[in-house]
């Protein structure tokens, strides 16, 4: 039940404050908290804490925050052999986060486009790549390519949106983006996305799977010629910050141990209901077991 993940590496600033700040604001925040992120960071954490042995590629600098980036992975449970390092800056990001939990962001990516694709070599137990749209193209090609010759099922989640060439897109198996990121591959506005002939349209661009997140009202999965939405659940949200990442991180993880997509849609699902439910300070405690309880009550 191997999951592999290559991507990015962040050290998040995150701040709270009454609003994101408008053109020339200085807006007064209420409380500052610093966090390792970055999509590929944050995935790879999300997977092992959901039983997966993880392994994780990426770059960090020389600085204090390539260190804090490498610890944190490493407490929770991360195999991080393969971070390489960059004699510059790691990256970094500076989140502001609204009293509703929803949140802009602005990212530093430094280290994480010098990643070194050649000297990434893939675990032969690996079940499950997850790649993200934080590094450069050429990294997540030459990783799905070795991922092909290995079996292995790989993940796209194409966040933050941007044109991919083909060759990446035939390479993957699934394609995970939310309604925005739908929307601009698909060159249409956010209004104007029907989600569930959206999902089909992405699986013309290369992958068999599709799955379109649309956060609180749940997600479209497209798989085996049907598009399925899957309502959300219903929780009070505390901070929508790393939402995704904790989806995309249980969804891997339940894959590679052998649920079906469907089934792994929905465990990811639930991990993220209680990742925007769970105060940040204690994110660190959700177990597998308790989103396993999540799934359950929301079948009742």
């Amino acid at each position: 039940m191997s999951v592999f993940v290559c991507g990015s590496l962040h050290y998040d600033v995150v701040v709270n404050a009454p609003h994101l700040p408008r053109l020339d604001e200085t807006v007064p925040g209420v409380a500052v908290n610093y966090v390792t992120g970055g999509k590929g960071g944050n995935q790879a954490v999300a997977s092992a804490r959901m039983g997966a042995a993880t392994a994780f590629a990426g770059r960090i600098g020389d600085d204090a925050f390539g260190q804090a980036l490498l610890k944190g992975l490493m407490e929770a449970g991360v195999d991080s052999r393969q971070v390489q390092r960059d004699p510059g800056a790691s990256g970094m990001s500076v989140a502001i986060v609204e009293p509703n939990g929803g949140y802009g962001a602005v990212i530093v990516s430094a280290a994480n486009l010098a990643i070194d694709p050649a000297s990434i070599e893939l675990p032969p137990t690996t079940r499950v790549v997850l790649l993200q749209n934080e590094v450069p193209e050429a990294v997540n090609l030459a990783v799905a390519l070795k991922a092909r010759k290995l079996g292995a099922i790989v993940i796209l989640n194409a966040a933050p949106a941007r044109p991919m060439g083909p060759d990446l897109m035939q390479a993957i198996d699934m394609l995970v983006v939310n309604r925005v990121e739908a929307a601009d591959l698909l060159a249409t506005s956010e209004a104007a996305l029907d989600p569930l002939e959206a999902a089909l349209a992405l699986t013309r661009l290369g992958p068999r799977s599709v799955i379109i997140t649309l956060g609180a009202d749940g997600l479209v999965l497209y798989e085996a010629g049907t598009a399925v939405h899957h309502p959300g659940h219903p929780v009070e949200v505390v901070s929508t910050h790393g939402a995704g990442d904790a989806f995309l991180g249980a969804l891997a993880a339940a894959h590679a141990s052998g649920r079906s997509i469907a089934d792994a849609a929905r465990f990811g699902q639930a991990a993220a209901a209680l990742h925007v439910s769970t105060a940040t300070d204690r994110r660190h405690a959700i177990t597998p077991g308790r989103v396993d309880e999540m799934m359950a009550q929301h079948t009742r």
